[in-house]
């Protein structure tokens, strides 16, 4: 897999588990703001916790899927499988995530784990770990235009529930995103 010249980031499970999330996430991309990436590994984990949770809703979960790969084009990080039994982190269930983020060129990995990424283990490969929270307000700083315009797209797109912009400001707080909550609501006009 080629580098990109582009900012990478490989978004952990737990970051693509909540479709709020994974929706900011994924919009964010979509504009060009960043590569996102993932593995088939990843994509797994997330979707057997959602269907652990929701059983029911099977064929949406698998629809979903679909539709981010199909979106954001080269998001599979492959051939990285061979990285894992050489890394050390604090939970060897995560190694993985370090090694496609190795092999994928990336310059990030967004995740809710900050424990299980200590910087020691991600400084030699050049990667830093940003919650989601950090990651989205950055996307907001470094090209708040685009990033805004995205996530207007974003809450437009939604029929049920549709969401007024301070009513989706709200929501992000409330899902753990403070930071990116409080920049919006100074610019909730312009989403």
């Amino acid at each position: 897999m080629a580098g990109s010249s582009r900012y990478t980031a490989v978004l952990d499970a737990n970051v693509l588990y909540p479709a709020l999330l994974r929706d900011v996430l994924l919009s964010l991309a979509h504009a060009d703001l960043y590569s996102a990436k993932w593995t088939v590994h990843i994509r797994e984990e997330w979707m057997r916790s959602l269907l652990k949770d929701k059983p029911a809703m099977r064929a949406q979960i698998a629809a979903a899927a679909a539709t981010m790969e199909d979106a954001i084009p080269d998001c599979l990080v492959t051939g990285y499988e061979h990285l894992i039994e050489g890394l050390a982190l604090p939970d060897p269930d995560d190694r993985h995530v370090l090694a496609a983020a190795i092999a994928g060129h990336a310059d990030a990995i967004v995740t809710w784990n900050e424990k299980d990424f200590p910087d020691e283990m991600l400084d030699p490969f050049g990667i830093e770990l940003q919650t989601p929270d950090e990651f989205v307000v950055n996307q907001l700083m470094l090209k708040g235009h685009v990033a805004l315009a995205a996530i207007k797209a974003m809450r437009e797109r939604w029929e049920r529930p549709q969401y007024t912009a301070v009513a989706l400001v709200d929501l992000l707080e409330k899902r753990g995103l403070p930071q990116t909550a409080a920049h919006l609501r100074d610019v909730a006009d312009l989403i």
